[in-house]
């Protein structure tokens, strides 16, 4: 069954070099954030890099664009630990 962070299934549709466990356990924006290639869920729709209705998101400035952090990780993480970051890694626009 999937919990609120969409893990306990697998979100590949096609392909993927990550092991079933695995899948199971990471984050569905962690898994979308992979490049199709190793981990195809490019069918599911939610791996276009729209933002719109999707909880997945990223809090650095210019759509994550200011961040060292893959994009990946960036819409897997909880928002409380983007902001922690520095925004010298990872910019939120936030005073610190």
């Amino acid at each position: 069954m999937q919990n609120e962070h969409g893990q306990g299934v697998s979100h590949a549709t096609g392909d993927s070099v990550v092991p079933q466990k695995v899948q199971e356990k990471v984050p569905q924006g962690l898994e979308e954030g992979l490049p199709d290639k190793l981990h195809d869920t490019s069918a599911t729709g939610t791996n276009s890099g729209s933002s719109t209705g999707d909880k997945h998101t990223t809090h650095a400035l210019d759509g994550g664009a200011a961040s060292k952090v893959p994009l990946g990780i960036q819409k897997a993480v909880p928002e409380k630990l983007e902001r922690a970051l520095p925004n010298a890694i990872h910019d939120t626009g936030d005073k610190k």
